[in-house]
Protein backbone atom coordinates (compact mmCIF):
# COMPACT_ATOMS: atom_id res chain seq x y z
CA UNK A 1 0.00 0.00 0.00
CA UNK A 2 2.60 2.74 0.81
CA UNK A 3 4.71 1.97 -2.51
CA UNK A 4 1.59 2.19 -4.30
CA UNK A 5 0.45 5.36 -2.58
CA UNK A 6 4.09 7.06 -2.79
CA UNK A 7 3.60 5.66 -6.63
CA UNK A 8 1.01 7.37 -7.41
CA UNK A 9 1.33 10.61 -6.01
CA UNK A 10 5.12 11.09 -6.53
CA UNK A 11 5.18 12.02 -10.21
CA UNK A 12 2.77 14.62 -10.47
CA UNK A 13 4.06 16.09 -6.83
CA UNK A 14 7.36 16.31 -8.48
CA UNK A 15 6.59 18.17 -11.35
CA UNK A 16 4.73 20.57 -9.29
CA UNK A 17 7.43 20.88 -7.09
CA UNK A 18 11.16 21.79 -8.34
CA UNK A 19 9.62 24.92 -11.02
CA UNK A 20 12.18 27.17 -9.51
CA UNK A 21 15.82 26.94 -7.44
CA UNK A 22 15.34 27.89 -4.01
CA UNK A 23 17.48 27.89 -0.87
CA UNK A 24 16.85 25.83 1.51
CA UNK A 25 16.55 21.50 0.29
CA UNK A 26 14.07 19.56 2.39
CA UNK A 27 13.67 16.02 2.43
CA UNK A 28 9.86 14.97 2.18
CA UNK A 29 8.14 12.12 3.12
CA UNK A 30 4.87 12.30 1.79
CA UNK A 31 3.92 9.46 3.68
CA UNK A 32 0.46 6.64 3.70
CA UNK A 33 -3.53 6.74 3.23
CA UNK A 34 -3.91 10.90 3.16
CA UNK A 35 0.07 11.66 3.69
CA UNK A 36 0.20 12.10 -0.30
CA UNK A 37 -2.83 14.84 -0.61
CA UNK A 38 -1.99 16.84 2.96
CA UNK A 39 1.69 17.09 1.68
CA UNK A 40 0.32 18.50 -1.83
CA UNK A 41 -1.22 20.90 0.02
CA UNK A 42 1.89 22.33 1.71
CA UNK A 43 3.57 22.42 -1.73
CA UNK A 44 0.89 24.56 -2.79
CA UNK A 45 0.63 26.83 -0.04
CA UNK A 46 4.60 27.36 0.14
CA UNK A 47 4.25 27.95 -3.79
CA UNK A 48 2.11 30.42 -3.46
CA UNK A 49 4.03 32.26 -0.39
CA UNK A 50 6.90 31.73 -2.77
CA UNK A 51 8.84 30.38 0.27
CA UNK A 52 12.38 29.50 -0.73
CA UNK A 53 12.71 25.47 -0.03
CA UNK A 54 13.10 22.83 -2.55
CA UNK A 55 11.55 19.42 -1.83
CA UNK A 56 13.78 16.05 -2.16
CA UNK A 57 11.64 13.02 -1.96
CA UNK A 58 11.97 10.27 -0.55
CA UNK A 59 9.87 7.03 0.50
CA UNK A 60 9.33 4.48 2.82
CA UNK A 61 9.26 0.93 1.78
CA UNK A 62 6.75 -1.63 2.32
CA UNK A 63 8.79 -4.21 3.30
CA UNK A 64 11.98 -4.70 5.43
CA UNK A 65 15.05 -3.29 3.49
CA UNK A 66 17.43 -3.97 6.58
CA UNK A 67 17.94 -7.01 8.63
CA UNK A 68 16.54 -5.38 11.72
CA UNK A 69 13.47 -4.78 10.02
CA UNK A 70 13.72 -1.07 9.08
CA UNK A 71 11.13 0.51 6.13
CA UNK A 72 13.26 2.74 5.19
CA UNK A 73 16.46 2.56 3.47
CA UNK A 74 20.11 3.99 3.98
CA UNK A 75 19.55 6.77 1.37
CA UNK A 76 16.69 8.27 3.00
CA UNK A 77 18.34 8.88 6.24
CA UNK A 78 21.26 10.39 4.19
CA UNK A 79 19.05 12.57 2.25
CA UNK A 80 17.95 14.10 5.83
CA UNK A 81 21.32 14.07 7.23
CA UNK A 82 22.47 15.56 4.32
CA UNK A 83 19.53 18.40 3.91
CA UNK A 84 19.26 18.61 7.81
CA UNK A 85 15.27 19.47 7.44
CA UNK A 86 13.19 16.94 6.66
CA UNK A 87 8.67 16.89 6.32
CA UNK A 88 7.00 13.86 7.11
CA UNK A 89 3.33 12.92 6.31
CA UNK A 90 1.38 9.65 8.26
CA UNK A 91 2.72 6.33 7.58
CA UNK A 92 1.17 2.78 9.22
CA UNK A 93 3.80 0.22 10.56
CA UNK A 94 2.62 -2.88 10.04
CA UNK A 95 1.69 -4.72 13.02
CA UNK A 96 2.63 -8.01 14.16
CA UNK A 97 4.73 -8.27 10.97
CA UNK A 98 8.84 -8.34 12.41
CA UNK A 99 8.81 -4.81 11.42
CA UNK A 100 10.30 -1.67 13.62
CA UNK A 101 8.42 1.40 13.96
CA UNK A 102 9.62 3.98 11.94
CA UNK A 103 9.07 6.64 13.95
CA UNK A 104 11.74 4.81 16.40
CA UNK A 105 14.09 3.78 13.10
CA UNK A 106 14.36 7.34 12.57
CA UNK A 107 14.46 9.26 16.14
CA UNK A 108 17.27 6.21 16.92
CA UNK A 109 19.50 6.38 13.46
CA UNK A 110 19.56 10.60 13.57
CA UNK A 111 19.51 10.86 17.30
CA UNK A 112 16.15 12.88 17.24
CA UNK A 113 16.47 13.60 21.06
CA UNK A 114 13.28 15.96 21.42
CA UNK A 115 9.59 15.81 20.26
CA UNK A 116 8.13 19.27 20.64
CA UNK A 117 4.73 19.52 20.90
CA UNK A 118 3.16 23.25 21.10
CA UNK A 119 -0.67 23.51 21.76
CA UNK A 120 -2.27 26.12 21.65
CA UNK A 121 -6.04 27.28 21.42
CA UNK A 122 -7.15 27.65 17.62
CA UNK A 123 -10.12 30.51 17.76
CA UNK A 124 -12.83 28.98 15.54
CA UNK A 125 -12.21 25.49 16.24
CA UNK A 126 -14.91 24.36 19.13
CA UNK A 127 -12.27 22.77 22.06
CA UNK A 128 -13.16 21.69 25.49
CA UNK A 129 -11.15 24.95 26.68
CA UNK A 130 -10.46 28.08 25.23
CA UNK A 131 -7.00 29.27 26.69
CA UNK A 132 -4.82 26.63 26.35
CA UNK A 133 -1.03 26.98 25.43
CA UNK A 134 1.18 24.72 26.51
CA UNK A 135 4.42 22.93 25.32
CA UNK A 136 5.26 19.40 25.96
CA UNK A 137 8.98 18.39 25.08
CA UNK A 138 9.54 14.64 25.21
CA UNK A 139 12.52 12.83 25.32
CA UNK A 140 12.33 10.98 22.26
CA UNK A 141 15.42 8.35 22.31
CA UNK A 142 15.15 6.17 25.55
CA UNK A 143 12.59 4.72 28.13
CA UNK A 144 10.60 1.76 27.54
CA UNK A 145 11.10 3.20 23.62
CA UNK A 146 14.51 1.25 23.55
CA UNK A 147 13.06 -2.01 21.73
CA UNK A 148 14.83 -4.10 24.48
CA UNK A 149 12.35 -6.44 25.40
CA UNK A 150 12.24 -10.51 25.67
CA UNK A 151 10.59 -13.10 27.26
CA UNK A 152 12.03 -14.28 30.62
CA UNK A 153 9.97 -17.81 30.53
CA UNK A 154 6.70 -18.35 28.20
CA UNK A 155 4.34 -16.36 29.40
CA UNK A 156 6.57 -13.67 31.50
CA UNK A 157 7.74 -11.08 29.24
CA UNK A 158 10.22 -8.13 30.50
CA UNK A 159 10.63 -4.45 29.21
CA UNK A 160 13.85 -2.64 30.51
CA UNK A 161 13.56 1.50 30.69
CA UNK A 162 16.41 3.10 30.40
CA UNK A 163 17.56 6.27 31.52
CA UNK A 164 20.88 7.94 31.10
CA UNK A 165 22.14 10.98 32.71
CA UNK A 166 23.52 12.04 29.19
CA UNK A 167 20.26 12.12 27.84
CA UNK A 168 18.32 13.54 30.94
CA UNK A 169 20.45 16.59 30.61
CA UNK A 170 20.02 16.86 26.67
CA UNK A 171 16.68 17.68 26.92
CA UNK A 172 16.03 19.06 30.46
CA UNK A 173 18.68 21.78 28.96
CA UNK A 174 16.80 21.82 25.28
CA UNK A 175 13.42 23.02 27.67
CA UNK A 176 14.89 25.32 29.28
CA UNK A 177 16.70 26.96 26.14
CA UNK A 178 13.13 26.74 24.47
CA UNK A 179 11.66 28.30 27.49
CA UNK A 180 13.91 31.06 27.35
CA UNK A 181 13.90 32.16 23.63
CA UNK A 182 10.05 31.60 23.51
CA UNK A 183 9.39 34.33 26.32
CA UNK A 184 7.80 31.24 28.42
CA UNK A 185 7.19 31.65 31.81
CA UNK A 186 8.03 27.93 33.68
CA UNK A 187 9.01 24.60 32.95
CA UNK A 188 7.12 21.59 34.79
CA UNK A 189 9.12 18.18 34.65
CA UNK A 190 6.91 15.37 34.88
CA UNK A 191 7.89 11.68 36.60
CA UNK A 192 6.94 9.18 38.13
CA UNK A 193 9.84 9.21 41.04
CA UNK A 194 7.90 7.81 43.52
CA UNK A 195 7.09 4.46 42.18
CA UNK A 196 10.18 4.25 39.71
CA UNK A 197 12.91 5.73 42.12
CA UNK A 198 16.08 5.62 40.14
CA UNK A 199 14.78 5.67 36.85
CA UNK A 200 12.53 8.84 37.34
CA UNK A 201 14.71 9.52 39.95
CA UNK A 202 17.84 10.60 37.61
CA UNK A 203 15.62 12.34 35.69
CA UNK A 204 14.45 14.77 38.16
CA UNK A 205 18.06 15.21 39.62
CA UNK A 206 19.04 16.18 36.43
CA UNK A 207 16.38 18.55 35.68
CA UNK A 208 17.10 20.21 39.04
CA UNK A 209 20.61 20.65 38.16
CA UNK A 210 20.03 22.08 34.98
CA UNK A 211 17.30 24.37 36.49
CA UNK A 212 19.82 26.34 38.43
CA UNK A 213 21.40 27.66 34.98
CA UNK A 214 18.05 30.00 34.31
CA UNK A 215 17.12 31.40 37.33
CA UNK A 216 14.81 33.96 35.30
CA UNK A 217 12.55 30.56 34.64
CA UNK A 218 9.95 29.11 37.14
CA UNK A 219 10.78 25.44 37.59
CA UNK A 220 8.70 23.20 39.17
CA UNK A 221 8.08 19.23 39.42
CA UNK A 222 4.91 17.00 39.12
CA UNK A 223 4.00 13.41 38.99
CA UNK A 224 2.82 12.73 35.76
CA UNK A 225 -0.90 11.44 36.73
CA UNK A 226 -1.02 14.45 38.28
CA UNK A 227 -0.01 16.41 35.16
CA UNK A 228 -2.90 14.64 33.63
CA UNK A 229 -5.23 15.40 35.95
CA UNK A 230 -4.62 19.55 35.95
CA UNK A 231 -4.59 19.39 31.62
CA UNK A 232 -8.15 18.18 32.48
CA UNK A 233 -9.13 20.38 35.05
CA UNK A 234 -7.25 23.68 34.45
CA UNK A 235 -4.48 23.48 31.31
CA UNK A 236 -3.63 27.27 31.81
CA UNK A 237 -1.64 26.53 34.71
CA UNK A 238 0.93 25.04 32.90
CA UNK A 239 3.62 26.25 30.41
CA UNK A 240 6.01 24.29 28.99
CA UNK A 241 6.32 20.78 30.03
CA UNK A 242 9.34 18.38 29.69
CA UNK A 243 9.25 14.98 30.91
CA UNK A 244 10.80 11.11 29.59
CA UNK A 245 9.54 9.13 26.69
CA UNK A 246 6.75 7.51 27.19
CA UNK A 247 5.20 9.89 29.44
CA UNK A 248 5.75 12.07 26.80
CA UNK A 249 3.90 9.79 24.30
CA UNK A 250 0.46 9.98 26.53
CA UNK A 251 0.76 13.47 27.86
CA UNK A 252 1.18 15.29 24.28
CA UNK A 253 -1.67 13.40 22.97
CA UNK A 254 -3.77 14.49 25.74
CA UNK A 255 -2.76 18.05 25.17
CA UNK A 256 -3.78 17.65 21.72
CA UNK A 257 -7.24 16.64 22.62
CA UNK A 258 -7.86 19.56 24.06
CA UNK A 259 -7.68 22.16 21.42
CA UNK A 260 -9.43 19.89 18.80
CA UNK A 261 -6.78 16.86 17.96
CA UNK A 262 -3.73 15.40 16.43
CA UNK A 263 -5.49 16.41 13.16
CA UNK A 264 -4.86 20.61 14.55
CA UNK A 265 -1.40 19.43 16.34
CA UNK A 266 1.97 20.39 15.17
CA UNK A 267 5.46 18.46 16.24
CA UNK A 268 8.75 18.33 15.51
CA UNK A 269 11.58 15.42 16.19
CA UNK A 270 14.86 17.62 16.81
CA UNK A 271 18.65 16.59 17.00
CA UNK A 272 21.52 18.24 17.03
CA UNK A 273 22.15 19.54 12.93
CA UNK A 274 19.02 17.98 11.99
CA UNK A 275 15.27 17.45 12.57
CA UNK A 276 11.79 16.32 10.88
CA UNK A 277 8.43 17.58 11.37
CA UNK A 278 5.26 15.92 10.96
CA UNK A 279 2.17 15.46 11.20
CA UNK A 280 1.30 12.71 14.45
CA UNK A 281 -2.01 12.15 13.10
CA UNK A 282 -2.88 8.51 11.28
CA UNK A 283 -2.97 7.91 7.95
CA UNK A 284 -6.83 8.00 7.52
CA UNK A 285 -6.61 5.37 4.99
CA UNK A 286 -10.67 5.05 4.89
CA UNK A 287 -10.92 8.77 3.89
CA UNK A 288 -7.61 8.38 1.39
CA UNK A 289 -7.91 9.79 -2.22
CA UNK A 290 -11.38 11.73 -1.58
CA UNK A 291 -10.10 14.96 -1.03
CA UNK A 292 -11.54 15.44 2.84
CA UNK A 293 -8.40 15.38 4.80
CA UNK A 294 -6.84 18.10 6.96
CA UNK A 295 -3.51 19.46 5.86
CA UNK A 296 -3.62 21.84 9.52
CA UNK A 297 -1.55 19.37 11.82
CA UNK A 298 1.07 19.18 8.08
CA UNK A 299 0.89 23.00 7.76
CA UNK A 300 1.78 23.87 11.00
CA UNK A 301 4.65 21.55 11.34
CA UNK A 302 6.04 22.91 8.45
CA UNK A 303 5.35 26.38 9.58
CA UNK A 304 7.65 25.11 12.74
CA UNK A 305 10.28 24.14 10.18
CA UNK A 306 10.29 27.09 8.78
CA UNK A 307 11.13 29.45 12.07
CA UNK A 308 14.13 26.65 12.68
CA UNK A 309 14.98 28.34 9.47
CA UNK A 310 14.87 31.23 10.82
CA UNK A 311 12.00 32.31 8.19
CA UNK A 312 9.95 33.99 10.58
CA UNK A 313 8.48 36.24 8.35
CA UNK A 314 7.56 33.61 6.32
CA UNK A 315 5.96 31.22 8.89
CA UNK A 316 4.12 34.07 10.16
CA UNK A 317 2.18 34.74 6.96
CA UNK A 318 1.18 31.21 6.97
CA UNK A 319 0.47 30.36 10.38
CA UNK A 320 -1.86 33.40 10.05
CA UNK A 321 -3.27 32.62 6.98
CA UNK A 322 -4.30 29.26 8.34
CA UNK A 323 -5.92 30.72 11.57
CA UNK A 324 -7.89 33.13 9.48
CA UNK A 325 -9.47 30.41 7.46
CA UNK A 326 -10.66 28.70 10.70
CA UNK A 327 -11.84 32.02 12.45
CA UNK A 328 -14.00 32.71 8.94
CA UNK A 329 -14.83 28.91 9.06
CA UNK A 330 -16.40 28.79 5.61
CA UNK A 331 -13.23 26.50 4.57
CA UNK A 332 -13.12 23.92 7.28
CA UNK A 333 -12.66 20.20 6.75
CA UNK A 334 -15.20 17.58 8.32
CA UNK A 335 -12.88 16.68 11.47
CA UNK A 336 -13.42 19.96 12.77
CA UNK A 337 -17.37 20.42 12.04
CA UNK A 338 -16.68 21.55 8.71
CA UNK A 339 -17.65 20.43 4.93
CA UNK A 340 -14.98 22.22 2.88
CA UNK A 341 -12.26 19.39 1.13
CA UNK A 342 -8.87 19.51 1.22
CA UNK A 343 -8.52 21.87 -2.16
CA UNK A 344 -10.68 24.16 -0.81
CA UNK A 345 -9.45 24.65 2.37
CA UNK A 346 -5.66 25.06 0.15
CA UNK A 347 -7.37 27.30 -1.73
CA UNK A 348 -8.32 29.60 1.16
CA UNK A 349 -5.18 29.82 2.96
CA UNK A 350 -3.66 30.80 -0.06
CA UNK A 351 -6.18 33.31 -0.33
CA UNK A 352 -4.97 34.71 2.70
CA UNK A 353 -1.66 34.68 1.93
Amino acid sequence: MIGQCFKKFSKPLMQRAFSTEKNFRVTLFPGDGIGPEISQSVIDIFSAAKIPVEWEFQKIHSKAVTASGDLIGPEAIESVKRNTYALKGPFETPIGKGHRSLNVTLRKKLNLYVNLRPCKTIKGVKAPYDNVDVVTLRENTEGEYSGLEHEVVPGVVENLKIISEKACRKIAEYAFEYATKNNRKTVTACHKAGISAMADGLFIRICREVSEKYPTIKYHEEQVDTVSMRLAQSPEVLDVMVMPNLYGDIISDLCAGLIGGLGLTASGNIGEGVAIYEAVHGSAPDIAGKNLANPTALLLSSVMMLEKMELYDEAARIKNACFKVYEEGKYITGDVGGKATTTEFTKAVIGHL
